[in-house]
């Protein structure tokens, strides 16, 4: 989790919101990204979207069943959706998502484990000093 920590500061340094994601393969770190929706121009490149693509093209398979995604905040419905298809095995989150309510009971695979609120509030301060420094600029 550290080290999606350290991908959401990079997403911090580049005005980003700062949510980082790492996925694991037999404790090898084999896709780390974070939010790049602003640089992109793209309202789907995700931290998870962007890791669970680089992770396919690292292993050449669709499927992660046997990898651990990392992440510093809960993903949304569009990266559980994609997490689903993916059949990650694992998914670990630091901080709960309760900016946005979807309204919408997250379906991950059956097989996906789930654990929240690792590093919780060192990925929670991230999201803050963001929101802080775009309402002090305002």
């Amino acid at each position: 989790m550290n080290k999606a920590i350290q991908e959401a500061q990079h997403a911090l340094d580049k005005g980003e919101i700062p949510i980082g994601a790492v996925i694991v393969l037999n404790g090898q770190i084999i896709a780390r990204s974070h939010n790049l929706t602003e640089t992109l121009n793209d309202v789907t490149a995700h931290a998870e979207m962007q890791a669970i693509t680089a992770a396919a093209n690292f292993l050449g398979a669709k499927y992660l069943n046997q990898c651990t995604l990392y992440v510093t905040l809960e993903p949304c419905p569009m990266c559980v959706g994609a997490l689903y298809w993916s059949q990650i095995g694992s998914v670990v989150y630091g901080a709960k998502e309760t900016r946005h309510q979807f309204n919408v009971q997250p379906r991950y695979h059956p097989k996906t484990k789930v654990i929240g609120g690792i590093l919780e509030e060192p990925a929670e301060k991230l999201i803050h000093q963001f929101f802080e420094l775009k309402r002090s600029l305002n």
